[in-house]
């Protein structure tokens, strides 16, 4: 590396660091708020799973769709790119219901429901195509997913399940996931102008509050 690119480097990794800080102290808030999976009925677990997987299956290849049309850097797009084709490469979505499918949690109407207006809160989000708002939101949310693996498992063995296929590869490759995507965010800063970190972190508030829907069947919107 050039001193030159160093420079960049530290510059871009300086702007950001604040960033991902932010993003930690909102996945240790979330992860501090889970339910004991002792203290969960039956109906409980299945109820996280399926509200999970009623976002998941059907959501996350869209969310990162939406961040790959609205970057503006080939870095970034490259980055995002390797994301969408390791999800469909490998079929993500089929994971993810064959977990449900194992723990007896497949998504019902009900709750479908029960996450239908915080879900479409993001989705809304997402189509507005803004890109730094974007990628911070799924470098959130991949982060948050890959501490939420083990938590997870633990609630489909208790279910009598041992398909962990989907909770075993996303505690893993959600690691790389997430460092991409802050790489992806430094490229797509540089071509920005500054934003209020209200604008910035929207996506993170709507994602957060519909991560507590999926554990608390009955969380409202903002």
């Amino acid at each position: 590396m050039t001193p030159a690119a160093a420079g960049l480097a530290t510059f871009n990794e300086s702007k950001t660091a604040p960033i991902q800080a932010r993003i930690e102290e909102a996945i240790d808030d979330l992860l501090d708020s889970l339910p004991d999976p002792g203290e969960l009925s039956a109906e409980q677990r299945r109820g996280i799973i399926a509200r999970y997987s009623a976002v998941l299956e059907g959501n996350f290849i869209y969310w990162m769709t939406g961040a790959y049309i609205a970057a503006g850097s080939d870095e970034a797009r490259a980055k995002i790119m390797d994301n969408l084709r390791e999800e469909v490469r490998d079929c993500h979505p089929g994971m993810m219901r064959r977990f449900a499918l194992a723990a007896q949690a497949i998504p019902t109407d009900t709750d479908a429901q029960a996450v239908y207006r915080n879900l479409m809160n993001v989705r809304l989000f997402v189509g507005r195509l803004e890109a730094v708002p974007i990628v911070v939101t799924m470098a959130f949310f991949e982060g948050f997913i890959q501490r939420f693996m083990p938590y997870l498992a633990e609630l489909a063995r208790r279910q009598g399940s041992a398909e962990m296929e989907y909770t075993d590869v996303h505690g893993v490759c959600d690691i790389t996931h997430t460092q991409e995507l802050f790489r992806a965010l430094e490229a797509e800063m540089m071509l920005t102008r500054p934003m209020p970190e209200e604008e910035m972190f929207e996506g993170v508030g709507l994602l957060r509050t519909l991560i507590q829907n999926i554990l608390v069947h009955n969380v409202a919107a903002n």
